[in-house]
């Protein structure tokens, strides 16, 4: 019979258990939230970002309605360092992409490539002072009082967990992906894989993958074993998705900014948009998200 959440001795998942996952998660957040808006440390800042992930996952779990305020302002959080995370992928992205066009002798491309980092450089130092002002307002004694109230009463939060069924949380999970996939291909066989509304709905296939990645990976001790490795499942998954969205981002960030303030020709402006696309559709075939 299958197993509801159930552990070896007949119990469900201790509060100790519960509460030692949120603590951890918490720490990690903050302890990394802390450096990230000091430092700007591209690896404090995805692992701040990961851990918001995380503990966002277990307060929609625990903590649905919000009632004790903190999912809202931990999501502000997990936004800020997400608008630099971006950023930091992009840069990164893009320095590699223009040593190897100018090692090939792309020097147009690598032309295009430099005014795009000089302008997304811009654009990071804004968001990074947005980082700087706003995460210590979010990560500060308030939340921690915050925090503290909303682990007190160990009996209530047993009462919530064992009201929680985490296998059936990740079922519905599940659903919702499929959904989303089968959402998402509709959408390109009918408007078009490059269409904005198929982007749209790859983006939402994402975020489900993601949704799952993260409940496996915070919740897993409360998790029947068939779920157990649905955490680097989903990853893989993500990732890839992530690859498809990431250019579309780089995509549309290149004609946002426009040919004219690059200073380069139309030829060159075109090509590199191509080439973009040209990757987006490889990856979209390579994940059978479309018809080969």
């Amino acid at each position: 019979m299958e197993s509801t959440g159930v552990t070896d001795h007949g119990a469900k998942p201790h509060q100790d258990a519960w509460k030692q996952a949120l603590e951890r998660l918490y720490e990690q957040f903050c302890d990394y939230g802390r450096r990230a808006s000091r430092g700007f440390d591209s690896e404090d800042i995805h692992q701040a970002r990961v851990n918001s992930r995380k503990l966002l996952t277990l307060l929609r779990i625990l903590d649905k309605p919000d009632h004790s305020g903190l999912y809202a302002l931990i999501k502000q959080a997990q936004k800020r360092l997400g608008q630099v995370r971006d950023a930091d992928v992009l840069i990164e992205s893009f320095q590699a992409r223009r040593k190897s066009a100018k090692r090939s002798g792309r020097r147009k491309e690598a032309d295009l490539l430099k005014a795009v980092i000089q302008i997304q450089r811009k654009q990071r130092r804004r968001s990074r002072a947005k980082l700087a002002d706003k995460l210590p307002e979010l990560i500060n004694p308030a939340l921690d009082e915050k925090w503290k109230a909303f682990l007190k009463d160990l009996k209530e939060l047993q009462s919530q967990s064992d009201d929680i069924n985490v296998n059936q949380v990740m079922r519905e999970l599940e659903v919702s992906y499929e959904q989303h996939k089968q959402a998402y291909r509709q959408l390109s066989r009918h408007n078009g894989a490059e269409t904005k509304e198929a982007f749209d709905a790859l983006h939402d296939l994402r975020i489900a993958a993601k949704e799952l990645r993260y409940t496996a990976s915070a919740a897993s001790f409360a998790l029947d074993q068939k779920f157990h490795s649905h955490e680097q499942l989903y990853k893989d998954i993500q990732e890839q998705l992530g690859q498809i969205n990431d250019r579309r981002i780089w995509l549309e960030t290149v004609q946002a900014i426009g040919q004219d303030k690059m200073d380069v020709g139309k030829k060159t402006w075109k090509a590199f948009k191509d080439g973009l696309m040209r990757e987006i559709r490889q990856a979209l075939r390579a994940n059978q998200l479309v018809g080969k």
